[in-house]
Formats: C-alpha cells, sequence, structure tokens
C-alpha cells in the first residue's frame, strides 16, 4: 500500500533520528531503512520495532532500492556530513557522486512519489535530485530553512519570554552562511517585533538583533561541542512528511523550485511553501524590503554559481 509508506535513505544520526521521531509521533504505517552499513539498519529497524507498544502500529524494517517503488515518501539523508570547520557547500563535490548513483537506484524501483532531502549543501542537493530523476519540481522537496526558522523562534522566544509556537518568524534564502532574517514578517500574535519592542521596554532591541546571529551559527556551535547535529533537523523532516501523508497544507521554509518566483529561476532555495499530498502545492512570495530582496538576490547568486558550475 503506498498510502503512508516511507523509506529512509541514510541511517546516519539525523536518519534514525528522523525515524525515532516518526515512530514517537505515529508518522506513517511503514518505515523502510536503506543505509550501506545493512546490519545498522536492522539494527535500528529491530530497536525502533521495541517502541511500538508504546505509539501506534507501524512496519518498521530494513529495506533495499526496490522498497521504493510504491513508497509514497523517500526521505534522503544519506551523504558525507559537515565537519567542524567545514562549511555546508564545501560537501557539494563528494556528495554530488553519491546523489546520482542513488537516485538511478531509486527511480528505477519505479518510485513516483515525493522526495524529501536534508543532506547537506541541501539546496544545491534538493537541485541534484530534481536532475537526476526528472520529477516534476513540486515532488522534490528539500528541508531549507525550515530548521533555521524554528532556530530562530526560539531565540526570539527565549529572549522575550514567550512560547516559541507563538513567534511567526521565517529564515530565508540558502540553508548556510548567506541565510537571512525577515524581519520586516516577524510577528508575536499579529503584533510586528519591532512594535512589541516598543511597547516591552525591557527587550533589547541590539540583543534582539543577535538572535539572528546565534540562528546562523547554531549548527557550527553544535559540531563544534559534539560532532553533529541531528535532533532538531529529525524533527523537522518528521513534521514535513506528516503534512505529506496526512496532506495538511502546513507552511514550511523548504527547499523549494522557483520559476519566477522572487524575480529568481531555475533555483532550489528556502522560501515559505505550502505542503501537502502532492509536495508542494505553492510557494508564498513574502514581500520583502529592499534588503531583504538584496539578501535573497545574494543567497541565489551564491548557490546558482556552484549549481552553474555543478550541471554545465
Amino acid at each position: 500500500m503506498k498510502d503512508s509508506k516511507i523509506i529512509l535513505v541514510g541511517d546516519g544520526a539525523v536518519g534514525s533520528s528522523f525515524a525515532y521521531a516518526s515512530t514517537i509521533l505515529g508518522i506513517g504505517r511503514e518505515i523502510g531503512i536503506i543505509d550501506i552499513n545493512e546490519d545498522k539498519a536492522y539494527g535500528d529497524a529491530m530497536d525502533l520495532s521495541d517502541v511500538l507498544s508504546f505509539t501506534k502500529p507501524k512496519t518498521i524494517y530494513k529495506a533495499d532500492y526496490s522498497d521504493c517503488r510504491d513508497a509514497e515518501v523517500v526521505v534522503i539523508t544519506a551523504g558525507i556530513p559537515q565537519k567542524d570547520g567545514e562549511s555546508r557547500l564545501d560537501l557539494v563535490d563528494k556528495n554530488l557522486k553519491i546523489f546520482k548513483d542513488m537516485i538511478k537506484k531509486i527511480v528505477d524501483s519505479g518510485f513516483d512519489g515525493i522526495f524529501l532531502v536534508a543532506s547537506n549543501p541541501v539546496d544545491i542537493l534538493t537541485y541534484a535530485t530534481w536532475k537526476y530523476s526528472s520529477f516534476p519540481a513540486n515532488k522534490v522537496i528539500g528541508t531549507g530553512t525550515t530548521l533555521d526558522s524554528s532556530r530562530f523562534k526560539k531565540e526570539i522566544a527565549s529572549l522575550i519570554g514567550i512560547d516559541p509556537r507563538s513567534v511567526d518568524a521565517y529564515i530565508l534564502g540558502e540553508h548556510g552562511d548567506s541565510e537571512f532574517a525577515v524581519w520586516s514578517h516577524t510577528n508575536i500574535g499579529g503584533l510586528p517585533i519591532y512594535e512589541w519592542v516598543k511597547s516591552h521596554s525591557k527587550v533589547d532591541e541590539l540583543a534582539l538583533l543577535e538572535t539572528f546571529e546565534k540562528t546562523k551559527n547554531a549548527a557550527y556551535e553544535i559540531i563544534k561541542k559534539k560532532g553533529a547535529t541531528f535532533y532538531g533537523i529529525g524533527m523537522a523532516l518528521a513534521r514535513i512528511v506528516e503534512s505529506i501523508i496526512n496532506d495538511e497544507n502546513r507552511v514550511f521554509s523548504t527547499s523549494s523550485y522557483l520559476d519566477g518566483e522572487y524575480g529568481l529561476k531555475d533555483i532550489f532555495i528556502g522560501v515559505p511553501t505550502v505542503i501537502g499530498k502532492d509536495g508542494v502545492k505553492w510557494v508564498i512570495e513574502i514581500p520583502l524590503t529592499d534588503t531583504e530582496k538584496e539578501r535573497m538576490d545574494s543567497s541565489y547568486k551564491t548557490l546558482k554559481e556552484i549549481i552553474d558550475r555543478s550541471f554545465k
């Protein structure tokens, strides 16, 4: 049964965190795990299955590429991870080689569902997945700046003393060093953030601006301290998959294909996107200030130069 069948490709720290989050939250009726280390895939399937009496029914097993045939979503976390001192874009050439072979195997299985990519650099590798698969752009999604936006909400919420779920804020652009905060549309309960600062004199405006720098550097800090980041992105993946399977039409700042939106073309980049059963339902064009538009254009240029070099 295609409905609610998930295949995970890559059972490292990110992949296993996604599988665990999905199992706990009861997302999907079936999860197959593919990894070059087959014993690890077997072991995780066994370990995750021990959770089922506490959650919801689900079939969890070690899979191979032929199992992708009738999957609703294939989640890709495979690839060489980012190391301390390395930018996400440093990983491009290493991971493109892996992706070309991997995507071919998935497509050759007969798979015609939704690709969801988390491997870094996610914007480039989502573009690669689209190119190598020849799928419609709406059926290829990257996690983009979904995690960055979540981190941003957390930092703002911590500063002003409010639940992160009550903060409406987005990080757009590359999932990386050229990303930017959309301050012009950041609000709490509909109140623009700068209006909130005016009416709450205890909030330090400089400290507020620093929340973005903390957001942008969070991954580097975590990698420096523990070697990798995986819980946050694991949960982000689970929630995006949930929106696809349940046709929730929920908004995430995913890496989505632009064909004229924001004045940009032929790029996958982090933008607010409505995600449902068909993948990308539509991209939301937030009106940006002149400064924000310049930052979006700069982020686009950073990614486009690498795409043009890599896909001549």
